[in-house]
């Protein structure tokens, strides 16, 4: 996991709905759009964020990434980023 990585689950928690890729770089600092494009595909992977209409749809965070955050589930547990 990264630093962005927690930046975009982070968002995708506080806000509560799903937002699409842009709306996510514009609102977290030093993180662009090219690394949320990046980054989502693998955050999908791990299960912890849900997209839908990918690659420009909508993003929100599952179960299991909140579980992420709040350290109920450690970086042992996810597959590698």
């Amino acid at each position: 996991m990264t630093k962005s990585d927690d930046a975009i689950l982070e968002l995708l928690d506080e806000s509560g709905i799903a937002i699409p890729p842009t709306a996510i770089a514009f609102n977290i600092d030093n993180i662009s759009r090219p690394t949320v494009d990046r980054r989502l595909p693998k955050l999908e992977a791990a299960g912890l964020v849900k997209r839908y209409d990918e690659p420009q749809g909508y993003t929100e965070i599952t179960a299991k990434g909140q579980r992420y955050l709040s350290g109920d589930l450690n970086e042992d547990d996810l597959p590698e980023p």
